[in-house]
């Protein structure tokens, strides 16, 4: 049960600091991660370049510091070898966003595809993968556009 809990702590604390704006804390979260979308083009890899990547692709408000989002983190299914120190986990994702103009609605929902290795007694995020399955308004949150729906030219999510 500890494993459980350390891993979806993880999971849950990315959704967080997205939603703070803390794109630093987003590259610590997953300096040890390759960071990839639905198509396996995106190849993001250490701290500064995930850091970069959120901050060349995701709004943030000047009165805030925060891109106005509510990552809601959902259906986790993770599986855990306790003896090899490797989990992964399968999640969704809702992302709602209310701005001065854009109403409160969900934005962009999709599915994450995780791994974890546990290193020095903690669980680390080396894998993650995004699937966007369902596009809303996202003008107001991404710095980019989407691009086709084969995967070309994605944000975060």
């Amino acid at each position: 049960m500890e494993s459980l809990l350390a891993i979806t702590n993880l999971l849950y604390a990315y959704g967080e600091r997205v939603d703070a704006g803390d794109f630093a804390g987003i590259g610590d979260l997953l300096a040890d991660a390759r960071v990839s979308d639905e198509s396996g083009r995106l190849d993001i890899r250490g701290a500064d370049a995930v850091r970069r990547l959120y901050e060349a692709t995701t709004r943030r408000y000047p009165d805030t510091g925060t891109p106005k989002t509510k990552h809601v983190i959902t259906n986790p299914i993770v599986e855990i070898d306790e003896v090899e120190g490797r989990a992964a986990c399968r999640s969704h994702y809702t992302v709602f966003q209310q701005t001065d103009v854009l109403p409160l609605q969900p934005i962009i929902a999709g599915r994450y595809q995780h791994t974890f290795e546990r290193r020095d007694g903690a669980w680390r995020i080396t894998g993650h993968r995004f699937f966007v399955d369902l596009i809303g308004d996202v003008s107001q949150h991404l710095l980019v556009p989407l691009g086709n729906r084969d995967g070309a030219d994605r944000g975060t999510s």
